[in-house]
């Protein structure tokens, strides 16, 4: 039988999304303690847009922030993954790594290691030259996994897209590169 998975960790399967995946990434979207350190809870409609961004970065550069499930349930927990980011920053355009776990998925460890096997894909299978990541200052959850699997901190800016929520728009970034 093949694998739904276009690769896997130790527990966790990365696959592209489709629309089944709807339902569940909106109550995501739109649970308060996962989005507090996003500007607003997303819906229905931007969810159904994510999904169609997500898949059209995946025709377009083989990666996106994947749809990220317990290999051993197959329930879907959240995404880990990659996306190509052209905001105006020094370090763009770049590929970025990120995640979102429903609350369900938390303290398991999952972020980093999805993080982890997202970072060695993007450079071993991938051959991408470096990978960034991104996230506002006071997301100190967040910055941990990016000490965590190895990346540098390079420094503090301002994120463009975050210019309106003074607490979320100074930002930490941090960067890998390929050996």
């Amino acid at each position: 039988m093949q694998s739904p998975y276009l690769f896997t960790s130790k527990r966790l399967g990365f696959r592209n999304w489709t629309f089944d995946d709807l339902e569940f990434l909106t109550k995501m979207n739109s649970d308060k303690e996962v989005m507090k350190f996003f500007p607003q809870l997303l819906s229905e409609e931007e969810s159904e847009a994510f999904i169609h961004r997500m898949q059209r970065q995946f025709n377009e550069y083989n990666y996106c922030y994947y749809a990220t499930e317990e290999v051993t349930t197959q329930n879907l927990i959240g995404f880990v993954g990659l996306a190509y980011q052209d905001y105006k920053a020094k370090f763009n355009p770049a590929t970025d790594i990120g995640w979102r776990l429903a609350t369900s998925a938390w303290g398991k460890g999952y972020a980093t290691e999805g993080a982890q096997r997202c970072l060695e894909h993007g450079f071993q299978e991938l051959k991408l030259p470096r990978i960034v990541a991104t996230c506002p200052i006071i997301n100190k959850p967040s910055e941990n996994v990016m000490k965590k699997i190895g990346m540098e901190r390079k420094g503090v800016y301002k994120h463009p897209k975050l210019s309106g929520y003074p607490t979320l728009e100074k930002c930490v970034w941090y960067e890998a590169r390929n050996q």
